[in-house]
């Protein structure tokens, strides 16, 4: 995650509270989303950007998530995410980011 990204999401859990920020991840490969979703919940481990050290506990979630998909809008998600879900593998994504929102994340949807 870049250096600007991580500032984003340090910036908006100050502002409104780590409870009332949910990060949504659209990775493309299980290990780029388990770095991803710990940097959020956890701080960064290469301890290089803003969220080093900070242990926020941020909800964490992949797109192809069930309960993302279902605060979706259908026709959105058709037109937007369907394709992907059809090349990429949706459920190993998704077991990736759920199973550091278990180990991390303080808050959930």
């Amino acid at each position: 995650m870049d250096l600007q990204n991580q500032q984003r999401i340090k910036d908006a859990a100050e502002k409104y509270g780590p409870e009332n920020v949910v990060v949504i991840l659209g990775s493309s490969d299980a290990e780029g989303a388990e770095i991803y979703a710990e940097t959020v919940s956890n701080g960064d481990p290469t301890y290089a950007g803003p969220l080093a050290g900070v242990q926020s506990g941020l909800a964490v979630y992949h797109v192809f998530e069930q309960e993302i998909r279902d605060e979706c809008d259908a026709n959105a998600w058709e037109e937007q995410i369907s394709m992907m879900e059809m090349v990429l593998d949706p459920e190993k994504l998704s077991e990736a980011v759920s199973g550091i929102r278990a180990q991390f994340s303080k808050y959930a949807l």
